[in-house]
C-alpha cells in the first residue's frame, strides 16, 4: 500500500478508531443478527470486518478533511485487516489493556466531543446513530479495546529495532543521487514574551471562582469534567484528561502541583505561565499522572496592554541599538518561563528540535518570521493564545537552514529517521506475512478481486 495511505488511514485509527467493529466469529448470535443487514467483507482470526466499517472509515476520513479520492475500499479493507491481525495476535501474545485505561479514553473522547457539540447529547447519540448513551458507550469501549491491542502490538513488533551508523551509512549511500530527498528550508526561532500585569482585584475574582468550583465538586458532588466544559478558558482540552510524566513538555508549576496530589485530590487555585489552574488527579500509573484542569485567566485592562507594548518597544530598541543581545535580552527580561533560560528559542515539539520547517508554520508565525535576515528583530505583535490570553511578542531567527539536497552530515539525524523508519517498514512486513499465514484469514465477494499489498488472499 502506498505510504501515504498507510499513514493517513493509520494515524486516524490510532487516533481515533471509532467505527471499526469488534465482533467476534464465535458470537453466533450476534453474527446472525447483523449479517442480515450488513455484509462481512473480511474475517481476520476472531474479528469480522463488515461493509459499513469500510463506509464509516471513508466518512471519518473525510470528517478529518482527509483527500480520500485516491483511496480505494480494498486499500481502507487492507488496513482494516491489518488492525485486526494485530489485535488478534495481542490477544495471543497474552498482551492486556487495562479496562479502566480503556474506560478513560472513552470518557475523555465523549467528553471531548460534547464540548464541540455544547454538551447535546442527544446530537451525539444522532451523531453513532444510537438510541442511548449507555449502548453507544459499551461499542466505543470495545472498539476503543481493540484498537489500543492493536496498537501495542505494532509496538511490540518493532520496540527493539535499531540501526546502527554504518546501516544509516548504507541506506543513504543506497538512494540514487538524483532521488535523494529535499529538505525544505528550515528556521530556528528566539522570541521575548511580555505579558500584561492583571490587577490584584482581578487575580483575586479568579482565585475566588476557582475555590467556588472546587467547594462545588468536593461537597456537592458536581462533575469536575463538567464545569471544565462550561468553564476552562482551555478550549483544547476543556474536560478532556491529560496523560504526562515529569518529562514531559508541560508548564513545571502545573507538574509540580500534578505530582504533588493523590488520586481523586483537587488542588488548590494555583498560577502557572498560562493563567489560574485548579488540577483534578484522575489516575496515577507508575511515573504517569492522568488529571483533567481547569484554566482561568484575570481580566487584563487596556492600560496594562499600553505598558506591555511600551516595555517590549524599549527591549526592542535596546537590542537594535547594541546595548544587549536578544539572548541577553530573552534570558532577563522575558516573561516566559519555558524559553528565557535558552535565550527564548522556540523548540519544535514534534520532535524537539530548534529546526521548524517554513512551509510548515501556522500562517499567523510564518506571516511574522518569514521574511526575517538572520539576527534581524522583529516589529512587536500582539499575540492571543486560544485561551485568549494576550501578550507582547518579538522574534529573532537565529539560524536558518535553506532548502538543499539531503547532506550525510549536515542532516544525518533526519537520515538516521529515514532509515529506521524504513528499517521498521521490513520488520512490520515480515511480521504481518508470518501472522498472515498462520491465522485464519477470509475475504469475501468483490474483495477477493483487491490487490492487496499484503498476502491477505493466501495466494
Amino acid at each position: 500500500m502506498n505510504r501515504k495511505i498507510v499513514s493517513a488511514i493509520g494515524m486516524l485509527f490510532l487516533t481515533f478508531g471509532l467505527y471499526a467493529q469488534n465482533d467476534t466469529v464465535t458470537n453466533k448470535e450476534v453474527v446472525q443478527k447483523r449479517l442480515k443487514v450488513d455484509g462481512v467483507a473480511a474475517v481476520v482470526g476472531d474479528h469480522l470486518i463488515l461493509e459499513s466499517d469500510i463506509d464509516k472509515t471513508f466518512i471519518e476520513l473525510q470528517n478529518q478533511e482527509v483527500d480520500t479520492k485516491n483511496f480505494t475500499r480494498c486499500q481502507v479493507l487492507g488496513k482494516l485487516m491489518e488492525d485486526r491481525l494485530y489485535a488478534h495476535q495481542a490477544v495471543q501474545d497474552s498482551i492486556s489493556v487495562a479496562d479502566s485505561r480503556v474506560r478513560e479514553a472513552v470518557n475523555q473522547r465523549i467528553e471531548g466531543l460534547l464540548s464541540r457539540l455544547g454538551g447535546d447529547m442527544k446530537k451525539l447519540l444522532e451523531f453513532y446513530k444510537k438510541e442511548d448513551e449507555q449502548s453507544m458507550r459499551e461499542e466505543l469501549f470495545d472498539i476503543f479495546k481493540l484498537n489500543m491491542l492493536s496498537q501495542q502490538m505494532r509496538s511490540k513488533v518493532v520496540e527493539k529495532v535499531e540501526v546502527t551508523p554504518e546501516e544509516v551509512r548504507q541506506f543513504f549511500n543506497a538512494i540514487p543521487e538524483e532521488e535523494r530527498p529535499v529538505f525544505n528550508t528550515e528556521l530556528e526561532i528566539a522570541q521575548i514574551v511580555i505579558n500584561p500585569v492583571a490587577p490584584k482585584e482581578e487575580i483575586q475574582k479568579v482565585i475566588d471562582q476557582l475555590n467556588e468550583i472546587k467547594a462545588d465538586v468536593e461537597q456537592n458532588g458536581v462533575s469536575f469534567a463538567t464545569k471544565a466544559i462550561l468553564y476552562s478558558k482551555d478550549r483544547a482540552t476543556g474536560g478532556q484528561t491529560l496523560t504526562f510524566n515529569r518529562s514531559s513538555h508541560f508548564d513545571k508549576a502545573f507538574k509540580d502541583v500534578a505530582f504533588s496530589l493523590q488520586e481523586g485530590e483537587i488542588s488548590k487555585p494555583f498560577e502557572s505561565s498560562f493563567g489560574w489552574h485548579i488540577i483534578e488527579m484522575v489516575d496515577i500509573r507508575g511515573k504517569e499522572v492522568t488529571v483533567r484542569h481547569i484554566l482561568l485567566m484575570p481580566n487584563v485592562p487596556r492600560e496594562s496592554l499600553v505598558e506591555a507594548r511600551e516595555k517590549i518597544d524599549k527591549i526592542r530598541e535596546r537590542i537594535i541599538n547594541n546595548e544587549l543581545t536578544f539572548d541577553e535580552a530573552a534570558r532577563s527580561l522575558s516573561d516566559e518561563k519555558e524559553t528565557r533560560g535558552d535565550g527564548g528559542q522556540l523548540v519544535n515539539p514534534e520532535d524537539l528540535s530548534s529546526r521548524f520547517e517554513l512551509t510548515r508554520l501556522e500562517p499567523a508565525m510564518y506571516n511574522k518570521v518569514a521574511k526575517l535576515q538572520d539576527g534581524e528583530v522583529s516589529v512587536p505583535y500582539l499575540d492571543e493564545d486560544e485561551t485568549g490570553k494576550k501578550s507582547y511578542k518579538i522574534y529573532q531567527v537565529t539560524n536558518r537552514h535553506e532548502e538543499h539536497k539531503a547532506d550525510f552530515v549536515k542532516d544525518y539525524v533526519k537520515i538516521q529517521d529515514l532509515a529506521l523508519k524504513e528499517k521498521q517498514l521490513k520488520v512490520i512486513a515480515k511480521w504481518i506475512s508470518e501472522n498472515i499465514e498462520k491465522t485464519h484469514i477470509m475475504v469475501n465477494g468483490e474483495y477477493k478481486k483487491c490487490e492487496f499489498s499484503n498476502n491477505w488472499l493466501k495466494k
